[in-house]
């Protein structure tokens, strides 16, 4: 069965019934349909007189993804299921699908098999309008701002220095340089400009990262779109005669309410938010995090691609801003994909009997070191970790049993996980590692404090997280780094915009690699967000499609969605 069709073979459990699981007053619940709801946060209040979350974080992070195939949002889906399954009040808590990605090369993000989050179709495209009101809130400030220019530009803004670019949430290659304002004095100032996909924008970034909408409010309010011809810089708030953060908050009045559905199991999950974590900080909103952090006792979320980007921005972005560090990490990996690292081509792991099961251990064990790496990583952060081998049909025992080995030899707990197949059933081992790693009590701590400098940031990143050499700064970038560092406003978190296939900035460079250089072309200073994005290699804010896009194989047969997975 296909992941569409497992999902349709369960009947899910009412609205009313999964907030009565996760102790939702029904007065709390604005409903979306029949299988969705947002969740009104001020009505929770009376739950706790403290009015402070307390449950434990578990992180679900990977190894550097891979063609072959990793699974982490499934293996988060199915960890959460087995928490509740072996006595634990557990939620799961989720970024929201982009259709980039959707119509694009990875497909969906509600996990897969019998561990998935539903309505499966509803979530990957327009949920509850939630991107879509970001999207429109972003092109909304860029139109203000085209419009000032317009009108006499009251605020002196040089439109060569406006940083700004319009979104959209597909992914669109020919728009990533456009010239806007053509036409005549009627259609505006002519200016050089272009777009980023929804995912990677700052309005995005601090929606996710802000405590409610007043806190996101005043974020948007803090970016910064350009400066005047005398090099003052202006932001949202300068804009018309309140700020233009009052305007695009009441476009976004509804969208800040966090999402509830639920896994196939019926466990409760808050699906709120959703920036990349290659160009963004890449983990769900805080609200919904600590929503589900006052309902819960645990909560199980998860941190977008590898260890060295998404939870690494978790350890020193969203943890902190949200107050909520993990209590343990589970790293998910996969024969396939550690074989994959080992230079083991995808036509022989299709097909295992090209090889010999000798040529298919070497190759296992030639790209564990990725694997060894993103877990010396997350132990430098002082929360234990426990690392999920997530099984696929194609496995070798042998080749299991040589991962389960290699980790016992490390001293980290392991367990297979065969979630897409038996949903909770099939990580109720893992489980007990969770359970195991929480009553040790431990939490997280991030590297850096808040005095340290981005020059100090990023070089630690890259020798201490990618395991590089150093780090080459464009002229522009050193130039920006200077200028930051003499302003003093550099001492704020850093966000890598990386390739998430390694752990250097070239996509090719697989396994471990060593003794690389990371080359930082240019710093984008995100004061909504609160963080410097530092753009490295070739990477891109507005991806480009597949030549076989996952769009080609779509359609509407009987009413009924076919091709989305």
């Amino acid at each position: 069965m296909s992941d569409a069709e497992m999902a349709a073979s369960v009947t899910l459990r009412s609205m009313a019934e999964i907030a009565e699981r996760a102790g939702i007053p029904q007065d709390a619940l604005i409903p979306y349909g029949r299988h969705a709801a947002k969740i009104d946060v001020a009505r929770l209040g009376e739950l706790d007189a403290s009015d402070e979350p307390e449950a434990s974080v578990v992180l679900v992070t990977a190894i550097s993804p891979t063609p072959a195939g990793e699974g982490k949002t499934t293996v988060t889906i199915g960890l959460a299921d087995g928490l509740r399954r072996t006595g634990s009040n557990a939620m799961v808590a989720l970024r929201e699908p982009s259709m980039g990605p959707v119509f694009g090369m990875k497909g969906g993000a509600t996990g897969g098999g019998r561990a998935q989050v539903a309505p499966m179709d509803a979530i990957n495209l327009h949920f509850t309008g939630d991107f879509h009101a970001i999207t429109s809130a972003h092109n909304l400030l860029c139109a203000l701002i085209d419009n000032h220019l317009h009108h006499g530009n009251e605020l002196d803004l040089d439109p060569r220095t406006i940083t700004l670019r319009r979104a959209l949430d597909v992914n669109d290659r020919s728009l990533r340089q456009v010239v806007n304002g053509l036409g005549g004095r009627a259609s505006g100032v002519p200016r050089e400009t272009g777009f980023e996909i929804t995912v990677a924008t700052e309005t995005m970034a601090a929606f996710c990262l802000a405590a409610d909408l007043e806190d996101l409010t005043e974020r948007l309010g803090r970016i910064i779109i350009g400066r005047t011809h005398d090099g003052e810089e202006r932001t949202v708030a300068d804009l018309g005669e309140q700020g233009a953060q009052g305007a695009m908050a009441v476009v976004l009045k509804d969208a800040v309410l966090p999402n509830l559905v639920q896994t196939l199991e019926a466990t409760p999950a808050v699906v709120h938010g959703g920036p990349f974590a290659n160009i963004a900080h890449g983990a769900n909103s805080i609200i919904a995090l600590n929503t589900a952090r006052r309902l819960a006792d645990v909560v199980v979320t998860e941190a977008g691609f590898g260890a060295d980007l998404g939870a690494e921005k978790f350890m020193q972005i969203t943890g902190p801003t949200a107050g909520a560090m993990p209590n343990a990490v589970v790293v998910v990996a996969t024969v396939r994909a550690l074989k994959f690292n080992g230079g083991m081509g995808l036509a022989t792991l299709n097909d295992p009997g090209t090889a010999g099961l000798e040529e298919h251990l070497a190759a296992l064990e030639a790209g564990v070191v990725n694997l060894g790496r993103h877990v010396e990583n997350m132990q430098r952060f002082g929360a234990p970790v426990v690392v999920a081998i997530n099984r696929f049909t194609q496995d070798d025992d042998a080749e299991l049993a040589w991962l389960q080995d290699w980790c016992r030899d490390q001293g980290v707990a392991c367990a297979v996980t065969e979630v897409w197949a038996h949903g909770g059933a099939g990580a109720e081992e893992l489980a007990g590692h969770v359970r195991a790693a929480l009553e040790q009590g431990r939490t997280a701590e991030g590297l850096f404090t808040p005095e340290t400098g981005a020059r100090e940031r990023i070089e630690r990143i890259v020798t201490e997280i990618y395991g590089g050499a150093g780090v080459e700064y464009s002229a522009l970038a050193a130039r920006q780094l200077a200028d930051l560092e003499a302003a003093g406003e550099d001492r704020v978190p850093v966000c890598m915009a990386k390739t998430p296939y390694s752990f250097s900035d070239d996509p090719a460079r697989m396994g471990a690699p060593e003794g690389f250089t990371v080359s930082i072309r240019e710093l984008r200073r995100r004061p909504g967000a609160g963080f410097l994005v530092a753009l490295t290699g070739q990477i891109l804010t507005m991806p480009g499609l597949p030549r076989r896009p996952a769009a080609d194989g779509m359609s509407v047969v009987d009413g009924q969605i076919s091709g989305l997975s």
